[in-house]
């Protein structure tokens, strides 16, 4: 099986690290499996607006083009799966977000899923995105912290204490039983 992973940021190392875990989770599982990972080649560094989040939508779909030959599937591996609809509608394999499964998985573990992920801006790009799947009544809520993702990566001790707060929130406040933490 060869899966193409696709980080439509321009960020390598982002990339790498996506396809250093997806290659373990298939090896614990002991299913043999190629990663081919696909970085974008223009954009922002990291997805954290709207229009940001447009831009990685259209280089998912220039990724696309570009690796998915022999591919049985891809993994859109930037949480708000930006682009995940175009590339359904294109692909001639399969695709799955990384958000899409993410929160489909933690409505298997819980009946009300939080999200929590860095960046002011995405609160209301997840809710869209949530409602898209046709799961808002599963939604507790959104909590996001100040530092955007790319803040974060650069720094993750800084950020660990916002998002295990925000996370608590979602929990205790919101009503989350699951929550996802994005990014």
């Amino acid at each position: 099986m060869r899966i193409l992973l696709i980080n439509p940021n321009t960020t390598p190392a982002v990339t790498e690290q996506a396809a250093v875990h997806v290659r373990h989770i298939f090896h614990r599982r002991l299913i043999p499996a190629e990663v081919v990972p696909a970085t974008g080649r223009f954009g922002a560094r990291y997805i954290a607006s709207r229009a940001a989040a447009a831009i990685a939508g259209h280089a998912a779909l220039d990724a696309l083009a570009a690796h998915v030959g022999g591919c049985d599937a891809v993994y859109l591996a930037c949480f708000g799966d930006p682009g995940l609809l175009a590339l359904k509608e294109v692909s001639p394999v399969p695709v799955v977000g990384m958000a899409e499964g993410a929160f489909h998985l933690a409505c298997t573990r819980g009946r009300r899923v939080g999200i929590v992920t860095g960046g002011v801006l995405w609160k209301p790009m997840l809710t869209e995105f949530v409602a898209m799947l046709g799961l808002s009544e599963r939604l507790a809520g959104i909590r996001t912290v100040a530092p955007t993702g790319g803040e974060i990566a650069r720094d993750p001790d800084a950020a660990l204490g916002r998002l295990a707060a925000a996370c608590r929130d979602c929990a205790e406040i919101d009503g989350a039983d699951v929550v996802v933490l994005g990014g």
